[in-house]
């Protein structure tokens, strides 16, 4: 199963422990964890169900190339590490 890991900053924010879910695609390695942390859904994602802005999520060490519909292939052994862009100055 793929795991999901989140930076520790997000989780300063956001209760989301490290998940091993099933999935073959981002979108639904996400709405697995969502099942069981709804509230992390409105965090990450916006009302269209697109990536926020300031986040970031990579597959095996590579950015997701779409984050709309967040279809980007996962594997069995993957990991999907979760990121809150940082920003300012």
């Amino acid at each position: 199963m793929p795991r999901v890991l989140f930076t520790d900053n997000l989780k300063r924010h956001m209760a989301c422990p490290d998940a091993d879910v099933p999935g073959g695609t981002v979108r639904a390695a996400l709405d697995s964890v969502f099942e069981t942390n709804p509230k992390l859904k409105s965090y990450l994602l916006d009302d269209q169900g697109r990536l926020r802005r300031h986040v970031n999520i990579f597959v095996a060490s590579r950015m997701i190339g779409d984050r709309d519909g967040l279809s980007d292939a996962v594997q069995a052994d993957d990991e999907i590490y979760v990121f809150q862009a940082l920003s300012g100055g």
